[in-house]
């Protein structure tokens, strides 16, 4: 696990020439800024996040465990107990104040305001009134053919019961409108995580859609890229084929620009795709893939979670839906891999599993496993360079064992808490990892614990800004965990439970 990860990274050669840069973050330059939800535990996601006039901008997702444990899946789901208190009802579940956040930190004053809450809206059935949005997850600085200076725009994340999901403007980090009419294309959508902003134009691709069995998540039967150059006045219009010509990629997760091209990273029951275009010419435009069957590993590298230019290259975080686990599909427990795409279109193992390939066998040039070597790592969630280092952040499962009901889990961890007591695991596992590189290589470990917080399961985003480096959370566990009661259980208040948000950042040259 994360002991032979650390083995593994220690005195590994330089691959280049060139001398290491200086101001390589390590624990002890990063500071909490925002704990508990910022104030409230139902903030569970530092769901989306950008700099943008002089503030980092925060969008939250609430409730997420409430909301999942209303899911089908969730009886899927070997527990003993739910992990946090929670309505028993969908009706119950709606009572709760899940109206989605954003929030700017001033690095100035050191101080949180919170700069828009979602409204209530009709739902589409009934007469109860809804949040029109419960989560914000993607945020993305762009300036439109009629904008008069660089916009925040965000992606407004729908609820069921809800007319659909937007995007939202805001030309002074104050005051944000929707843009779009609900749903914002046609067939309409509840939710995209990715907006990229690339040559005057503005790119999403839907992530959940209201299909005819409920809400869709991850793969929204909807697998295109839209683009607008003035997303205000619509205009939008489809740059690929569905799925890329391919049924099997059942969305498109992940959007990222390098170079002068547009990167597009899949959902793929077979293992992720990877496709590319300059995006030049008549729409649809051409595309070419770049990594097919995820990478040579196939169902285990089941989608395209993250993606980050670094140096000359294209980092990409490789995970299976439901945090490592797909339990709909039969897919997993592994760990997640990161890939990197060369300008020439060749890809490498970095980080990950050895493999025979069509193109013959592979080797992670890191040396790390899966996983950064931690079998728990089920996503690398978050990628982004800053100061001349590549940093990777994870989604760690391991304190879920805490609730499991083990003789129902998986068989790969059952016979893992044979040989372990669960708690001695969390103890030392537990918490998301941030790992940092500065030739894309040779890998060290910042933090491998969630920054000592073993509820910060998550690192959602990475944000490099003129102050440091800002690390948003994803901590689901408040405000009120299930914790040990003789035989049973009881909830209790848990302050460190809600998203938190750290930053990064040398007081002076290393």
């Amino acid at each position: 696990m994360a002991a032979t990860a650390e083995k593994a990274s220690a005195g590994m050669a330089r691959t280049e020439a060139a001398p290491w840069p200086r101001g390589g973050l390590v624990a002890g330059d990063f500071r909490q800024v925002g704990r508990g939800g910022l104030g409230d535990g139902h903030n569970s996601f530092a769901h989306s996040m950008a700099w943008f006039r002089d503030k980092i901008y925060l969008g939250t997702t609430r409730s997420n465990l409430c909301m999942l444990k209303q899911q089908d899946t969730a009886k899927d789901i070997p527990l003993a107990v739910w992990p946090i208190e929670c309505p028993d009802t969908m009706d119950g579940l709606y009572r709760l104040d899940r109206r989605a956040q954003i929030w700017s930190y001033d690095p100035a004053s050191d101080g949180w305001e919170m700069v828009f809450r979602s409204p209530m809206v009709d739902a589409v059935s009934g007469g109860e009134s809804v949040p029109r949005d419960i989560g914000y997850r993607s945020m993305e600085v762009f300036q439109s053919s009629s904008d008069p200076e660089p916009a925040l725009y965000v992606g407004a994340w729908a609820p069921g019961r809800a007319p659909g999901g937007l995007l939202l403007r805001s030309g002074d980090g104050s005051e944000f409108e929707p843009i779009t009419p609900y749903g914002i294309v046609d067939p309409p959508i509840q939710t995209t995580r990715s907006l990229l902003a690339l040559d005057g134009r503005l790119y999403f691709a839907p992530t959940a859609r209201r299909g005819t069995e409920g809400v869709q998540q991850n793969t929204a039967a909807l697998p295109l890229i839209f683009e607008a150059r003035d997303p205000g006045r619509g205009g939008w219009r489809i740059i690929c084929e569905p799925g890329f010509g391919d049924p099997g990629n059942l969305g498109i997760f992940t959007l990222a620009a390098f170079g002068d091209q547009l990167y597009a990273g899949t959902f793929n029951l077979s293992g992720f795709q990877v496709w590319a275009s300059d995006c030049k010419g008549k729409a649809p435009y051409r595309w070419r893939k770049v990594v097919d069957a995820g990478a040579g590993r196939g169902a285990l590298n089941q989608v395209v979670v993250s993606m980050g230019a670094f140096r000359d290259a294209l980092f990409i975080g490789s995970g299976i839906q439901g945090g490592g686990i797909d339990r709909a599909n039969n897919v997993g427990p592994a760990a997640a891999e990161i890939i990197r795409v060369n300008a020439d279109d060749s890809w490498d193992l970095i980080v990950g599993d050895p493999r025979e390939t069509a193109s013959g066998p592979v080797e992670p040039l890191s040396g790390l496993r899966a996983g950064f070597g931690n079998f728990f790592n089920g996503y690398v969630w978050a990628l982004a360079s800053h100061s001349g280092w590549l940093y990777a952040g994870t989604y760690d499962w391991s304190l879920t064992m805490r609730w499991s009901d083990l003789q129902k889990s998986p068989p790969k961890v059952r016979r893992l808490f044979e040989l372990l007591d669960p708690e001695v695991v969390i103890e030392n596992e537990a918490g998301a990892d941030l790992w940092r590189s500065s030739d894309g290589e040779n890998w060290l470990p910042v933090t491998r614990r969630g920054f000592g917080n073993p509820f910060n399961v998550g690192v959602r985003n990475l944000v490099s800004t003129p102050h440091g480096l800002f690390v948003g959370t994803a901590n689901l566990f408040g405000p009120r965990v299930a914790v040990r009661a003789g035989e049973g259980w009881r909830y209790d208040d848990n302050p460190a439970g809600g998203l938190e948000v750290w930053l990064g950042a040398r007081s002076e040259p290393a």
